[in-house]
């Protein structure tokens, strides 16, 4: 490792091996009838990233100069890099890596099924914004049936902050951590996707319409959401009492919010039965 936190070993070594799983089809070069190794050829991804063949090679041979941001960029387009890979790349050379453009929207099926499996726990997915993106039939008993709402309005900051300023559930401990930490993980995500337009716009909306947001958002606070116990008034099962689990998807910056009670509570025996109607 140099000075500058560039592992030029390392560096090189994952450039050989990237280039090596890559088939000329896989970016737009034809197979050809001579090839002795699998993959590219050094010349190929030079060319792909528009740098000198001998600029390439001393990269890969360990003994290159310190490769700027803009030469990184180029070298994780052209070995199709995945977003887990890119930010390697320049990790190991000594660079921080670049933020991505904006949260992902993008709901997998396996997170579709996971929510849809767990017909006794309420279940929703919210991305770095807290756009709520997907939910289970029973969650709908809490956040509401959503697909009769404009997906532009599917988000638990506004919910949030549209409530009126002198309700009781504004005194409530447990409420304003709830809200701190998520102010917090907003923040978080604000500086992850500092071009996302659809994060810039909601936290100028809710600086112009809630004092209390913008108390909170001067506080300055940063931190990623931590689970809490929530205390509710339902207007249909009574009091409850759950711990409001926060499941971080790395892939995709999503997270999974799932209400967990304790097992044997009054409140389990509530979803049991909830769920039982929604399955009736």
């Amino acid at each position: 490792m140099t000075s500058t936190g560039l592992r030029r070993d390392e560096l090189a070594a994952f450039l050989r091996s990237r280039r090596a799983r890559l088939r000329p089809a896989e970016v737009g070069l034809p197979d050809g009838v001579r090839r002795r190794t699998p993959g590219l050829r050094r010349q190929e991804v030079a060319q792909l990233a528009g740098m000198s063949v001998d600029y390439y090679i001393r990269l890969e041979q360990g003994r290159g100069p310190h490769p700027s941001r803009q030469v990184l960029a180029a070298l994780a387009r052209a070995l199709l890099l995945s977003r887990d890979e890119r930010a390697y790349l320049f990790r190991v050379a000594g660079e921080s890596p670049p933020p991505s453009a904006g949260p992902s929207r993008e709901v997998g099926p396996g997170l579709r099924h996971l929510m849809d499996a767990m017909t006794e726990t309420p279940a929703y997915l919210v991305d770095a914004a807290y756009d709520v993106l997907a939910w289970n039939p029973i969650a709908r008993h809490f956040i509401g049936d959503l697909s009769a709402v404009p997906a532009g309005d599917r988000n638990m900051l506004r919910w949030t902050f549209r409530r009126s300023g002198d309700g009781g559930h504004w005194e409530d401990p447990e409420t304003m951590r709830f809200v701190r930490t998520s102010v917090a993980d907003l923040r978080a995500a604000y500086g992850r996707y500092p071009s996302d337009r659809s994060i810039q716009q909601l936290v100028t909306e809710l600086l112009g319409t809630s004092p209390r947001f913008a108390q909170l958002w001067a506080e300055h606070d940063v931190e990623e959401r931590r689970p809490v116990v929530k205390r509710v008034p339902h207007p249909e099962l009574g009091p409850l009492e759950f711990e409001c689990r926060v499941l971080h998807v790395p892939e995709t910056d999503q997270r999974l919010i799932v209400y967990v009670p304790e097992p044997g509570s009054p409140t389990q025996v509530a979803f049991r039965r909830l769920a039982e109607r929604v399955a009736a």
